[in-house]
């Protein structure tokens, strides 16, 4: 078979083996059996024959028949509620398989050779208009660029923030210097600066890995909680007396969609306002991890919508924000994006020198982009901003927004019927827990795509996660809130479906509770 022919049976065979039926539901997890085969399909690394090579067909066949059935269905199901992990559109999948067929790299911006990096700024400035950001210029956001996901996009913003806050303490305003040039302790020294801290309420646990990863250690990190019952606000008040510590510079890191609540750490365009205030007086860096919560700006501007809407307000003030393509956006792993007002900051971190043959010659035509190895992490990538551009090209402001909606819907459903369905309300929870009749119904107007929820009998709270994964139908993520164990619904695939999947879930859940009731699970 010869090379054409091979890719063309492959694909088809691919496509075949991921198809879901219409009008059915693929598993999301595995079945015991299928791991098991699976297992014992893979060569043992340091027996003879390991590296004797099978051949293309029968290599194929392997995958398809053992590897692939022991994989989750993180695409296949709408149901797949785990993490905060989308579904593939399949215009990305499409686009994501162009990009595998040309394989192109995306180190240097080369427009008399390819137009790879023009698309990529393309669909940066159409992400930013899709978000609100701004009109699609790009002019409020000079440094953007694609990264892996929401932990590397989280360390260029405290990479970025460590180079701003250290340089403008520098003399001359670190003009003969930065920390990209005279390294963290000797930039600091300089500055007069004894402590770099970042203050964030309920930060993701990225946050403390990127604090390490740029030099400035996870004790950096500093929880100010607005209170024990919205512990994913930020008190700004104490924000503003850290900020006033004198020798310390600061990082304000703020959370667009609180992993366990979905919540966000500002309620609005005036809290933003003055932490932008702040910001600017005590010459602080603002980052915000929008991983998903920022795409709340995206929905549509209906008041089904308007609280969601208004806790995203304001963002728009930051210094760098984080965002997840391969969570609400549908395009596949990997695809994570930075933004960042200032071409100079992450080009004063990120500058590759002393690589003359990557250099970017001036171009006769075409604008003026930046070489992406010069203002990220990798210099060699994938071109994950296709898929991007394929989904915004495609489906345009108004499908992404309906697609939007629909998760929103069907969380909310989920959130109502916990809070006060007759069927569910009497043997689950929904958190964080609430009083009233009328707090309840806040609460659900306050969801966004995240429903944290617990069972009400401790036995079956302890044994809810593995009672509803064990089906292998759908799958939710284990966690805890306020030391107990939590269930933790996020729906986040272009599948969903709110009707079917709203009484698929309520059913479920009343039968596991009603099983648990008459002892048939005990």
């Amino acid at each position: 078979m010869d090379t054409e022919a091979f890719l063309s049976t492959s694909y088809t065979l691919i496509r075949s083996v991921a198809a879901v039926p219409p009008g059915t539901s693929a598993p999301t997890l595995p079945s015991t059996s299928a791991l098991s085969t699976a297992r014992s399909s893979i060569p043992s690394p340091s027996t003879p024959n390991a590296l004797t090579g099978r051949g293309p067909a029968a290599t194929l066949a392997h995958l398809t028949a053992d590897i692939a059935p022991a994989l989750a269905g993180h695409n296949r199901s709408g149901r797949y509620y785990g993490f905060v992990t989308g579904s593939t559109l399949p215009v990305a999948e499409a686009a994501d398989n162009l990009v595998s067929a040309l394989d192109n790299s995306l180190q240097v911006h080369l427009p008399g050779q390819s137009v790879a990096t023009e698309v990529e700024d393309v669909a940066l400035r159409l992400l930013l208009r899709l978000l609100g950001l701004d009109d699609g210029d790009g002019e409020s956001w000079a440094g953007r660029t694609f990264t892996t996901g929401a932990t590397a996009s989280n360390v260029l913003g405290l990479a970025c923030g460590r180079e701003a806050v250290i340089s403008a303490r520098l003399p001359g305003g670190g003009a003969d210097g930065s920390v990209g040039e005279l390294g963290l302790l000797g930039a600091c020294a300089a500055a007069g600066v004894k402590e770099i801290q970042v203050l964030t309420s309920m930060g993701h646990s990225s946050l403390s890995k990127a604090a390490s990863i740029v030099g400035l250690g996870r004790h950096a990190v500093k929880e100010l909680r607005y209170s024990e019952a919205e512990p994913w606000r930020l008190d700004l008040d104490a924000v503003e007396k850290e900020l006033q510590r004198e020798g310390v510079a600061s990082i304000i890191a703020v959370s667009a969609g609180e992993v366990n609540t979905g919540r966000f750490a500002t309620t609005g365009f005036e809290e933003m306002r003055r932490l932008r205030d702040l910001a600017d007086k005590y010459k602080a860096w603002i980052h915000v991890d929008g991983a998903f919560g920022i795409f709340a700006r995206a929905l549509p501007a209906i008041s089904e919508f308007a609280r969601l809407r208004e806790f995203t307000a304001g963002l728009e003030l930051a210094d760098s924000i984080t965002v997840d393509g391969h969570k609400l956006l549908n395009v596949p792993y990997d695809t994570g994006i930075f933004f960042t007002r200032s071409s100079h900051t992450p080009q004063a971190v990120f500058q590759n020198p002393n690589a003359v043959y990557l250099s970017t010659p001036t171009p006769s035509s075409g604008p003026a982009i930046p070489s992406p190895l010069n203002i990220g992490l990798e210099n060699s990538r994938r071109f994950r901003a296709l898929p991007v551009y394929a989904v915004l090209v495609s489906e345009g402001a108004a499908g992404v927004a309906d697609m939007l909606a629909r998760m929103v819907r069907l969380a909310r459903g989920i959130a109502g019927a916990i809070a006060r369905g007759d069927e569910l309300r009497g043997d689950y929870e929904l958190l964080p827990e609430q009083k009233g009749a009328g707090e309840k119904e806040e609460e659900e107007e306050n969801t966004h795509i995240v429903v944290l929820f617990r069972a009400r009998d401790p036995g079956l709270n302890a044994a809810l996660v593995e009672k509803i994964q064990a089906s292998g139908d759908w799958y939710v993520s284990g966690t805890k809130w306020e030391g107990q164990p939590a269930c933790r619904i996020a729906v986040a695939s272009w599948r969903v479906n709110v009707d079917e999947d709203l009484a698929f879930v309520k059913g479920r859940l009343a039968g596991i509770a009603k099983e648990w009731k008459d002892g048939s699970s005990k």
